[in-house]
């Protein structure tokens, strides 16, 4: 189900546009976002329905449609990145991502 990109992205930044409705979405509050990557390897798109019948959710999408954010709906705070959210998160301006990650921790029972 991963496979390696035809272009490394690593030391790239691209835009990640997000799905509306989504959990990603909601918390990012924008349209899209511009994100840092440090890899070389994605989602199979041979395997993408297989993954969303298994309850993935597709919510961020790379700017030739690639897969770039998965989650899972049902769960308190599954979310799955191709990027680092951490690296470009600082103390005073923390990632919209992880914020939501620290508040499904706190309310978690």
């Amino acid at each position: 189900m991963i496979t390696p990109l035809a272009c490394s992205l690593v030391g790239q930044q691209q835009s990640v546009a997000l799905v509306p409705g989504t959990r990603a979405a909601r918390l990012y509050g924008v349209t899209s976002a511009l994100e840092p990557y440090y890899c070389n390897y994605g989602v199979n798109p041979d395997y993408l329905q297989r993954l969303q019948d298994g309850g993935l959710t597709v919510s961020g999408i790379g700017e030739q449609g690639e897969i770039r954010i998965v989650e899972l709906r049902d769960h308190p705070f599954f979310v799955a990145t191709l990027f680092l959210p951490q690296a470009r998160s600082t103390a005073a301006s923390p990632h919209p991502l992880l914020q939501g990650y620290a508040a499904a921790v706190t309310t978690a029972r």
